[in-house]
């Protein structure tokens, strides 16, 4: 880590940092083919030895917004008595994140792990932040407690995935981990915050068809997530669908998938409206595909795929579309109208 400041004893010297933020999920294989400042006054809070001192927040700073807990900070033992570091009120100084991301690889307590995650990823809604944790090979490091035993662990560090992937430079680090999110999404119980946090980071790193194509082989994966799952996943599935349909040079992976029959039963007009209209939207991304002969005949002999339940004329389709024409939600009338004409 290079001049990582030094270590702590234990992790009560580390930080106060606030936490915020069934079966196994199988379906897919059944249905598939398987601070700092104590108000800058110069007070003197030195302890020497190996003693630490308290550094308080500067109220509305970013750490505190981060945070929301004293940090507990040690004192190197040169280091002038007086001398307080100083919090931005704007970002964390570098300092900062070299501490968090030392101490998170030596935290033997998943507790602290998961609150050092948080900070981590808070404060990575900044794109100074979101710099310098990459040049401090910390998105690696992060991205190593993916296979974390604890399950709080792997939701806080995928959320703070999520947030250090709104960065373009990151993602390049950040999709070699698109086949453990995959897994997790596979193997997590349905309908918890770690599949939901895995498809917040798919649906970021989807956003642009630069990293598209390793999401290919998960379209079966991500149907198959939504016919059994509640409405918040159902909206998060949607969301990387939609990205992935709309680039036509991913629709031939996306149409030979295979595709449970009874995703076309979420065309209803009791499914919720959120759901609806992603799903719709879905479809006319899927309908605006126009197949030669050929390949139409191709896939019509692939009795599972995508292609079969959604778009051939055998499809039922076409007549629950008509049907949602009468749904009382003026957009989604719309949004049938448009994929029917």
């Amino acid at each position: 880590m290079g001049d990582v400041t030094p270590r702590f004893g234990n992790m009560k010297a580390l930080l106060g940092l606030v936490a915020g933020a069934g079966a196994s999920y199988g379906i897919y294989k059944l249905i598939s083919f398987k601070r700092n400042k104590k108000n800058a006054t110069g007070e003197n809070l030195g302890v020497k030895g190996s003693q630490q001192s308290e550094v308080k927040i500067q109220p509305g700073s970013l750490l505190a917004r981060v945070s929301g807990l004293d940090v507990i900070c040690p004192r190197p033992a040169d280091t002038a008595s007086g001398d307080i570091i100083h919090q931005s009120p704007d970002n964390l100084e570098p300092q900062h994140l070299k501490m968090l991301l030392s101490c998170l690889q030596t935290s033997n307590n998943p507790s602290d792990r998961c609150r050092i995650l948080l900070t981590l990823g808070n404060s990575a809604a900044f794109t100074v932040n979101q710099n310098l944790i990459r040049e401090f090979e910390g998105i690696h490091i992060i991205a190593g407690f993916l296979s974390d035993p604890a399950p709080e662990v792997r939701v806080q560090t995928l959320n703070a995935l999520n947030n250090l992937c709104m960065n373009i430079q990151n993602q390049e680090q950040i999709k070699v981990y698109v086949p453990q999110v995959l897994e997790l999404i596979e193997m997590s119980p349905v309908n918890s915050d770690l599949q939901l946090g895995a498809l917040r980071l798919l649906t970021n790193l989807s956003v642009t068809d630069k990293h598209q194509h390793l999401l290919k082989e998960s379209v079966t994966l991500l149907l198959s997530l939504l016919v059994v799952s509640n409405e918040a996943l159902q909206v998060q599935t949607l969301k990387v669908l939609v990205n992935l349909s709309s680039n036509p040079d991913m629709m031939d992976d996306i149409v030979q998938a295979q595709a449970p029959a009874s995703v076309v039963l979420l065309f209803d007009e009791r499914t919720a409206p959120a759901v609806l209209l992603r799903l719709l939207t879905f479809a006319g991304n899927l309908k605006a595909w126009r197949p030669s002969a050929q390949v139409a005949d191709e896939l019509r002999r692939k009795q599972d795929c995508l292609f079969r339940v959604m778009l051939d004329e055998s499809s039922q389709l076409h007549g629950r579309l008509v049907q949602l024409l009468s749904h009382p939600d003026g957009e989604i009338q719309a949004q049938v109208a448009r994929i029917l004409t």
